[in-house]
């Protein structure tokens, strides 16, 4: 299940970072005191960064590892992981440019709808990855 494991990794890295960031918005952190820590931030936002672009290719590919020939009622949604994918990482990149992350940015960030859209794609997702197949142990899906 390689890239049942990949997808969940990378889902994992979509949660943990949202919830990073609701943390790190709490702090009210802002010029000088952002500057000097913003490097966990960033981490995370670079993580984020790595993990947007493959999302919709590995659901895809999980439907072909998982044998699911028949895949045509799942293309339009992994048309719209792609787009949140997408619009997140241009958002995620677009803060990562900026010299200083303050908690109001990573709120705003947070706020994006864009970002909330694929934290519930990945939320769905992560539903059918632990989903017991029909006749299938549940233990050697996982």
């Amino acid at each position: 299940m390689i890239v049942a494991d990949e997808l969940k990794t990378r889902i994992e890295v979509v949660e943990k970072s949202y919830e990073f960031f609701l943390a790190y918005a709490a702090q009210g952190v802002s010029g000088e005191q952002a500057l000097k820590s913003s490097g966990q931030v960033r981490d995370f936002l670079e993580q984020l960064q790595s993990s947007l672009p493959k999302l919709a290719d590995l659901f895809s590919g999980l439907l072909a590892e998982r044998g699911i020939t028949d895949q045509e009622c799942y293309r339009a949604f992994i048309d719209v992981l792609r787009r949140d994918a997408g619009s997140s990482l241009a958002a995620v990149q677009l803060v990562l440019a900026q010299p200083v992350v303050s908690s109001q940015m990573i709120d705003n960030l947070n706020a994006l709808i864009h970002l909330r859209a694929l934290l519930t794609d990945v939320f769905l997702i992560d539903e059918i990855l632990n989903q017991s197949l029909p006749g299938v142990d549940k233990t050697s899906v996982d």
